[in-house]
């Protein structure tokens, strides 16, 4: 039975996420694959790669700087986060991403990305390390409003959260059936209506399907906690959440703010070291 390790989004609130990876990897935890959705994604990559400390280091370093996240690149480029800067110019220069160990690593790797044209979800599996790859995953994350549709492969795609938030239903259909959660809201959250589904239907009318998706998606993310709490019932899945709502927004130029996150992360994930080993197993 392979063991998986399915990563929600969340923006800056991944780095609770990061905190417990990075936990996880130091305790040389191997899952047989890994799937992240939005920020699950761009900062799960790192556990392919075995970088444990990567996404709390980049994001700390340049928390201020105007090329990697800031209303400036929203002008000027479409994307809050630059997409050149943040997604090809750190990975290859500043905080070199290792795509050897990316792609010796037996793990599997799935980004989801939501299709616009179809409002469905779109599993990818990332073998290679290459600049393709990095655009996969920067389309992961690259959330409605903050960032123009991406195009790759002959797809219009979007934040995989839209489509699938908590992809732990596609997991166990390819053969996962022993599966970790890491989710980034505490338990008890209910996901309301998307206040700015009215900027949403201007920004996105050529795509109806994806407005459909989006002014669905609480209901759609609801119904996923219910059947990650049944899973977790019948002994299919650990669920691990953070015990209150962070204390972070989707951004933040804070590095402080972001160290005080990932270390709830970190805190959560050797609370749970011991759980996670025994379930492995």
């Amino acid at each position: 039975m392979k063991k998986g390790l399915v990563l929600e989004g969340g923006a800056m609130r991944g780095l609770f996420t990061s905190g417990i990876l990075d936990v996880m990897m130091e305790a040389g935890i191997e899952p047989d694959g890994l799937i992240g959705v939005s920020a699950g994604a761009a900062f799960g990559c790192n556990y392919k790669s075995r970088q444990s400390g990567r996404a709390i280091r980049y994001n700390k370093r340049y928390a201020r700087d105007k090329r990697y996240c800031s209303w400036l690149s929203w002008l000027k480029t479409g994307d809050l986060y630059n997409a050149e800067f943040g997604y090809h110019i750190i990975p290859k220069i500043y905080d070199v991403f290792d795509d050897k160990a990316f792609e010796q690593n037996p793990m599997e790797f799935y980004a989801v990305c939501t299709d616009v044209e179809t409002g469905l979800p779109v599993y990818k599996k990332l073998e290679e390390s290459t600049h393709l790859t990095y655009d996969w995953i920067r389309a992961s994350a690259s959330m409605p409003l903050a960032s123009k549709v991406v195009e790759l492969e002959g797809m219009k795609v979007l934040d995989g959260g839209v489509a699938d938030s908590i992809p732990l239903k596609f997991f166990e259909s390819i053969g996962y059936g022993r599966n970790v959660v890491i989710l980034t809201q505490p338990e008890g959250y209910v996901k309301e209506h998307n206040r700015l589904m009215p900027l949403m239907r201007i920004a996105l009318k050529k795509y109806p399907k994806m407005i459909e998706a989006l002014d669905q998606r609480h209901i759609m993310y609801n119904r996923q906690l219910e059947y990650v709490r049944q899973a977790e019932q019948e002994g299919r899945c650990i669920v691990i959440r953070p015990d209150d709502k962070l204390p972070i927004g989707h951004i933040s130029h804070d590095p402080e703010e972001m160290q005080r996150v990932y270390e709830l992360g970190r805190d959560t994930g050797l609370r749970n070291i011991d759980r996670l080993k025994e379930f492995y197993q």
